[in-house]
């Protein structure tokens, strides 16, 4: 179903059974397939393929030459159903390409609302990519990723499969990221190391000075004082019941399988 608002170039090609909102425009030469969904007021650059069980929210901007919802490149991979689904408000540059899942993994490559995706930025099968997070030029995602809100992901970085990067967690250009960086950790390196505590975000810099001493507390346990990894798991447990804030590190260990980046 198109709608009668929506805009579409002559010479794109949208297959029966895909669903274009209203005010959706699509560019010139986009081949738009059968259970691709995309919502009122997202923009599909030109040439750029949409296809597989592909939802696309509301508002989004897509560049030219991207391809989302083709088949994963896991070799496991048999043609089951499997999807892509991307949230609101995300601008993903040229030529970027997302992986539909697998049905080993989630069944489903997801991106949240009000993210920056830069050029040619590739996210493999099964990544969760949550809310405001930007990642720059030429970066990769291999599969089963997950990053974390408000995450900054630099230019050329490559992000091994299945780590975890914690919310406000910081990587630097040309980083190779093999484990798991915790919630609020600045990275950087081949393979990347901890190189200090993002200060300059902004629970962190609203945060009261007891707060404040409890997260960089954290970070020191972790990485300078080597406290053993299940005690600092046991004490941010039981400090989160009275703040909150520190609920992000509960859920980082909970994601945690490849171990912490050292």
């Amino acid at each position: 179903m198109i709608s009668n608002t929506a805009i579409v170039a002559s010479n794109s090609v949208i297959a029966p059974g895909a669903t274009l909102g209203a005010n959706v425009r699509i560019g010139a030469f986009c081949v738009i397939e059968a259970n691709v969904v995309i919502d009122e007021g997202s923009v599909i650059a030109s040439h750029s393929v949409i296809s597989g069980h592909t939802h696309i929210g509301r508002n989004n901007i897509i560049g030219q030459f991207a391809s989302i919802g083709e088949i994963n490149q896991d070799l496991k991979f048999r043609g089951e159903l499997t999807s892509v689904v991307i949230g609101n408000d995300n601008q993903i540059g040229k030529n970027s390409t997302i992986h539909r899942g697998t049905q080993q993994g989630a069944q489903s490559t997801r991106i949240g609302n009000n993210n920056r995706l830069l050029c040619n930025v590739h996210i493999g099968h099964d990544c969760v990519v949550g809310n405001s997070i930007s990642i720059g030029d030429n970066t990769g995602l291999a599969g089963h990723v997950v990053v974390g809100d408000f995450a900054r992901i630099g230019s050329m970085c490559a992000i091994h499969q299945f780590c975890v990067m914690g919310q406000w967690a910081l990587i630097a250009d040309q980083s190779g990221v093999v484990q798991d960086v915790p919630p609020y950790v600045c990275a950087s390196g081949n393979h990347a190391v901890p190189e200090g505590f993002n200060a300059l975000a902004l629970p962190f810099l609203n945060a009261n000075p007891s707060l404040k001493g409890i997260l960089l507390s954290i970070y020191a346990q972790l990485f300078h004082d080597r406290v053993p990894i299940e005690d600092v798991k046991s004490e941010v447990l039981r400090l989160s019941a009275g703040y909150p804030l520190l609920c992000c590190f509960n859920e980082f260990f909970r994601l945690s399988t490849r171990g912490i980046i050292s």
